[in-house]
């Protein structure tokens, strides 16, 4: 069949049968010539826009060959480079050919990783995604066991210094990253948290968005979409056949997530909002032209991608998703959890003993919540008393506008106290931005996003402004100074400021440090003059409490046999938030197994060194010293900053 209908139907067939045809001769009426002329002319026009459709389709084809050729040639020129560092052995100092190979595995990084160079601000690659097929994990992996090996022929007693902890830490990431191949993380490609249906938004709306070939770089990205959600669907499958899902309940939320990028007009598209207002300065013929190709590329590629992962959650994968919740119930579960525990702790402490630390932190954290309630006068219990937090109307904002405004004024009181708590202020800024609408029902109260001085992005403080009910004012300063400063902004925008450190380090960084810095910059809100009515502070303290009872359930659900109503009914009873963040927070720790226990266990190390610093030091102890060592290495695993931090005090006496 030919797009005429018959294989004989062509133009000029179509034109010599309407010389024949009708009554009266054709040519002689002139109604029946308009008529053919007209539709000689639609003809003709359809032709024309077919022909420019398959030429732009030949086009984005070519163009993604032309990416997939660069690729390997960069590829096939770092493995040669890899070569070169291992028989360079006993030719170069151990230093230099670990800074060689520290070179190389970023620029391995970028190539393999290009959201990650879009996150960094480095140029080139700005138009690919990561490769998520099947093959290029097995790629990956070989390279990753590769690495280790050439890692394994370095002599670590010829390396000193600076270059001894580069050659550790690295050594350690990739000796874990080897060790975690075991486990089925491919699988779970998709969550109430994250998947294609977030990512590929989030992605395109940290892009630079300032010239032609950054509007290329996006259109490059829209066209490899959706490569990335089949190749999703793809693990997605694997994983329902190898018994490795999410839990059924946790994904109640996740079609609608995808049915939320999947729009009638390209411009509603949330992936397209780069293309809604572009910059003057770009000539209108190519804004035309550019905004075009992201259209047709939305309606062609992208949307009916969206489309098939939708059917495909809700007839197949959904349904066929296990009921059961604790990671211990998948094959190796076990072991797994136990590799989770230990990757987002960096401690050695079991799953047993994260959770007597967790019942003991709780009710300690309780006898000062119950001491907070007496100050306030209320003539009731706990209970009553949270009941009363969760439910009054003067602890809500009746607007979206009214809570974001509150926060910016928070954050805006923070950044003049900074100076009294350190001796180094980070250059990058920060904002504080809601939300996005199509994934803030299941996600969590409130989340940051690094900038980059490279790209020119901010970092944002997201908050969470669905359901305004359950969005107390009471948590909102302790909130503020964990997502903002002196919390994640401020450790990791200084971390990525320290250009002479390895980059591995400037842009990587540990659970355990980054979030215990984050709970711990919340104990500071006191001296930065916060809490300082009842509520406020009830709220700090449901805050702590919070990622104490992260210990108990965590562990709870995916080692010692913890039902989900049984964490969302602890939860309940020891803090002071709503039920719908309470029910996020706990579907949020099923499907991120050993991650929310990093929180608090990195918290306590560091108020555990402050405590010994100012035992040690006595009156020659600086709270602008002490903060300034301790965020000066970037992120560090708790044993490796405890140890800095001891040989720093040493040096202080």
């Amino acid at each position: 069949m030919s797009q005429y209908g018959r294989d004989d139907d062509t133009p000029l067939t179509g034109l010599l049968k309407a010389r024949r045809c009708g009554p009266n001769n054709f040519w002689h009426c002139p109604c029946q010539r308009t008529q053919w002329t007209l539709a000689r002319c639609l003809t003709h026009l359809v032709l024309v826009v077919k022909i420019i459709f398959a030429v732009i389709s030949m086009i984005c084809t070519l163009a993604v060959q032309a990416k997939d050729f660069d690729y390997q040639i960069s590829r096939s020129t770092i493995m040669d480079h890899m070569q070169a560092v291992e028989d360079s052995k006993n030719v170069i100092n151990e230093g230099e050919r670990l800074r060689q190979l520290i070179d190389v595995y970023f620029d391995y990084t970028m190539l393999e990783y290009p959201e990650f160079a879009t996150y960094i601000g480095r140029p080139g690659g700005h138009d690919r995604w990561t490769d998520n097929s099947v093959a290029a994990n097995e790629r990956r992996d070989k390279d990753s066991i590769a690495a280790l090996t050439l890692l394994g022929s370095f002599d670590r007693s010829l390396l000193e210094g600076v270059d001894r902890l580069n050659y550790d830490l690295l050594l350690e990431q990739i000796r874990s990253t080897v060790e975690g191949q075991r486990f089925a993380n491919n699988y779970l490609q998709i969550t109430q948290l994250g998947g294609p249906q977030q990512d590929i938004s989030r992605m395109l709306s940290i892009m630079p968005a300032n010239s032609v070939r950054d509007y290329e770089n996006i259109v490059g990205r829209l066209q490899g979409a959706a490569r990335v959600i089949d190749n999703t669907i793809v693990w997605l499958r694997m994983g329902l056949e190898a018994g490795v899902t999410p839990p059924k309940v946790t994904l109640r939320d996740v079609a609608q997530q995808v049915k939320n990028q999947i729009v009638d007009n390209a411009e509603d598209s949330s992936l397209l909002r780069a293309f809604s207002t572009m910059p003057d300065h770009i000539d209108a013929a190519e804004q035309t032209r550019l905004r075009s190709v992201a259209y047709k590329t939305y309606i062609d590629a992208v949307r009916p991608a969206f489309q098939r992962l939708h059917e495909f959650l809700t007839q197949t994968y959904v349904p066929g998703a296990r009921e059961s919740i604790a990671m211990t119930e998948l094959p190796d579960g076990e072991n797994w959890y136990a590799y989770n525990v230990k990757q987002q702790t960096t401690t050695e402490l079991t799953p047993q003993q994260i959770h007597d630390i967790g019942q003991a932190e709780v009710k300690r954290i309780r006898s000062e919540m119950d001491r907070v309630i007496e100050s306030t006068g209320f003539a009731g219990d706990f209970a009553a008393f949270t009941e009363f937090l969760r439910t009054d109307p003067q602890f809500y904002f009746s607007s979206e506008q009214a809570l974001l405004a509150a926060y910016r004024d928070i954050a805006k009181r923070a950044d003049p106290e900074l100076v009294k708590l350190f001796g180094r202020l980070p250059r990058t800024p920060y904002g504080v931005v809601p939300v996005p609408e199509y994934a803030e029902k299941s996600q969590t109260t409130a989340y940051y996003q690094p900038g980059s001085l490279q790209a020119g992005r901010p970092g944002n403080f997201f908050a969470n402004t669905y359901a305004l009910d359950t969005r107390p004012k009471w948590e909102m300063e302790a909130l503020t100074l964990h997502e903002a400063v002196p919390g994640h902004h401020m450790q990791i925008a200084l971390q990525q400021e320290l250009e002479d450190m390895a980059w591995f380090r400037r842009f990587g960084g540990y659970t355990a440090f980054i979030e215990g810095w984050g709970l711990y910059a919340e104990s500071l809100g006191t001296d930065m003059g916060f809490y300082q009515d009842p509520y406020s502070r009830f709220g700090q303290l449901t805050y702590e409490m919070w990622r104490a009872v992260r210990l108990v359930v965590d562990t709870g659900m995916h080692s010692l046999g913890w039902s989900r109503q049984q964490a969302i009914d602890f939860f309940t009873a020891n803090t002071g938030k709503t039920e719908h963040d309470i029910v996020v927070e706990v579907d949020r720790y099923i499907v991120w197994p050993g991650q929310a226990l990093a929180y608090k266990i990195g918290e306590l190390k560091i108020k555990e060194l402050r405590a010994r610093a100012e035992q040690r030091l006595g009156d020659n102890f600086d709270i602008r010293a002490f903060h300034d060592q301790l965020l000066g290495q970037g992120s560090l695993p708790l044993t490796v900053l405890e140890q800095h931090m001891d040989e720093w005090v040493a040096s202080q006496l």
